[in-house]
C-alpha cells in the first residue's frame, strides 16, 4: 500500500523559512518522480514543484523559482521543500504527489496517482 505522509508545516511570519518534508513507503520510491502542489481555500491545486527519481532534474513554478528548494533522499524515501523569502499569498495546504512516470515534471494533478494527506502552510503578514 503506497503511503504519502508530509509533514513541516506551520505559521511562518512573511519572508521566512520552512522545509516541508514528504515520507513515502510501498513503492520503490528511486522509480518514480514526485511532485509538491498547493491548494489555497478556494482555489485550485497548483503544481509548486517536482523532481524526477533521481534527483538530478528539478522543476519549478515560475513564482517559486529562486525561493523554492525540492531534493529528495532515496534512501530515506523522502522529497523535500525548502521554502524560503515565504508570501502571505502562499498559505495553503501543500500535499506530496507521486507521479506514475519517473520524472515530477507534469503541472497537471490528474496524472499524480498517490496523494498525502497535506500538511497547513500559513504564512503571517
Amino acid at each position: 500500500q503506497v503511503q504519502l505522509v508530509e509533514s513541516g508545516g506551520g505559521l511562518v511570519q512573511a519572508g521566512g523559512s520552512l522545509r516541508l518534508s514528504c515520507a513515502a513507503s510501498g513503492l520503490t520510491f528511486s522509480k518514480y518522480g514526485i511532485a509538491w502542489f498547493r491548494q489555497a481555500p478556494g482555489k485550485e491545486r497548483e503544481f509548486v514543484a517536482g523532481i524526477s527519481w533521481s534527483g538530478g532534474t528539478t522543476y519549478y513554478a515560475g513564482s517559486v523559482k529562486g525561493r523554492f528548494t525540492i531534493s529528495r533522499d532515496n534512501a530515506k524515501n523522502t522529497v523535500y521543500l525548502q521554502m524560503n523569502s515565504l508570501k502571505p499569498e502562499e498559505s495553503a495546504v501543500y500535499y506530496c504527489a507521486r507521479d506514475q512516470l519517473p520524472f515530477g515534471q507534469a503541472r497537471i494533478a490528474s496524472v499524480y496517482d498517490y496523494w498525502g494527506q497535506g500538511t497547513q502552510v500559513t504564512v503571517s503578514s
